[in-house]
């Protein structure tokens, strides 16, 4: 049962389109997680996909997304958003539509720059989906 969801977790994040956004930090950074990364924390917020659930992807990619990275601050490393294609088990249900993912250098930083905001965070939510999203916090360990 734990291999078949530790392949059916790796099927699902290889079936993903990928949008990067760098953060500005004085010069390009247009690579993926490397060893120097290890340690930064990972917030993921996934949208999960039910009959009847919409999510407005241009919506969160240029307003909702800018915004939460803006109360992020210096904290922030970069933030990506994914969009959800299919299932990584044939004949199944798209598990996510999308994935937006914050890293972050700190959680107490993010907590902390989150929490004064957490409404105005939630009550944009009705401008791109009706999903309520699971949180994932963990650390990148490679």
């Amino acid at each position: 049962m734990k291999l078949k969801l530790i392949l059916s977790f790796f099927l699902l994040t290889t079936c993903f389109v990928s949008f990067s956004q760098d953060m500005p930090s004085g010069k390009s950074q247009n690579h993926d997680i490397t060893a120097t990364e290890k340690g930064l924390i990972k917030v993921s917020v996934m949208y999960p996909y039910a009959e009847g659930k919409t999510f407005n992807m241009e919506y969160y990619e240029t307003k909702h997304m800018p915004m939460v990275a803006g109360f992020l601050g210096a904290n922030l490393v970069k933030y990506t958003i994914e969009k959800g294609l299919s299932s990584g088990i044939p004949n199944q249900p798209l598990p996510f539509m999308a994935i937006g993912i914050f890293y972050v250098k700190s959680l107490s930083e993010y907590q902390a720059a989150i929490a004064p905001n957490r409404d105005a965070i939630r009550a944009d939510f009705i401008n791109y989906t009706n999903v309520v999203p699971v949180i994932l916090v963990s650390e990148v360990v490679k």
